[in-house]
């Protein structure tokens, strides 16, 4: 059995289980190519294998991606005959620090939305209002960048301040509220975007891009890359990333948290609301995002000192 040919079986058999299985099938595609595709299975190695998972730099979390990728794909074809045993690596690197996402000030997001409209040395076809409106959207609802950009116009409910993102990560929609604040932008959006001449229709995109197709999530990247930077917004704590558009997504469970803080409100009931707010299926998925900045730790300590005196004066 071709190497290729056990991989695509595979990723369809995956897929068929109701997985998108986006990421994995991007790892054993690449891996297929670089063992060479007619490669009979049996004859890779074990050599071949770390050459892949290792490749030309450092360990990184990517490590432990392609592995998980390349691990599954292996049982599989034990589990069908195709193989005696797997020929995975058993030692395992050390793992790298753990990921620190950048959490924007309120004064660093404002700076971001500002050069969003002025980020553009030449014209292009992507209106920066347009990308001011949809680093709205990515902030204020903390959506994920593709279900953002899989927006249409049936999908905005003005009236009812709610957005329905369809067939999210794991094949479930939600609907998504959002402030009388956003809806101000976006009913301003929405006559700029029809005095642009954009299709009208309920099925046509929210956000346009080339060929009037919906705009692409690398592009997107790309223009946030540069608005950052003109922006002049880096960290400056050694970490491995610079800030990133998804760290948008972090800000925003962040933010959410502080304020119910803030507002004394019962933030472990509260939790589950804002899992199920972000599309995540288990609680343990938010947790990823709460990151414990400086002023999160601060309104954790001020909660608890209230807590403590009303005991001692109790």
């Amino acid at each position: 059995m071709k190497i290729n040919d056990l991989i695509i079986s595979y990723i369809e058999y995956r897929q068929s289980l109701g997985e998108k299985f986006r990421t994995n099938s991007t790892y054993l595609k690449a891996f297929s190519r670089a063992v060479g595709l007619q490669k009979e299975v049996k004859a890779v190695s074990s050599e071949e294998i770390s050459c892949f998972l290792y490749g030309a730099g450092p360990v990184t979390s990517a490590w432990f991606a392609k592995y998980t990728a390349l691990a599954g794909f292996y049982q599989y074809a034990v589990s069908r005959g195709f193989l005696d045993r797997s020929p995975m690596p058993m030692d395992m690197p050390k793992r790298p620090p753990a990921f620190l996402p950048y959490i924007y000030t309120r004064t660093e997001l404002k700076l971001l939305f500002d050069t969003a409209l002025t980020y553009q040395k030449n014209r292009s076809h992507i209106q920066p209002y347009m990308i001011r409106m949809l680093l709205l959207i990515l902030y204020s609802t903390g959506l994920r960048l593709n279900e953002a950009l899989s927006l249409t116009m049936k999908n905005i409910n003005l009236s009812e301040l709610i957005i329905k993102v369809e067939q999210t990560k794991f094949y479930k929609s939600r609907l998504v509220p959002f402030s009388s604040l956003l809806a101000k932008e976006i009913e301003a959006y929405l006559k700029w975007r029809k005095k642009q001449k954009f299709p009208q229709d309920l099925t046509a995109p929210f956000f346009y891009g080339r060929n009037k197709k919906s705009l692409n999530s690398a592009t997107v990247e790309d223009i946030f890359l540069r608005i950052r930077k003109k922006a002049g917004i880096q960290r400056t704590d050694n970490a491995r990333y610079q800030p990133r558009l998804h760290d948008l997504r972090h800000t925003f469970a962040v933010h959410r948290l502080m304020s119910w803080y803030q507002e004394n409100a019962n933030v472990q009931q509260l939790l589950p609301t804002l899992s199920v707010y972000m599309g995540h299926t288990y609680l343990s998925a938010t947790s990823v995002y709460l990151t414990m900045t400086k002023d999160l730790l601060q309104e954790a300590g001020r909660r608890f000192e209230n807590y403590a005196r009303r005991n001692n004066n109790g």
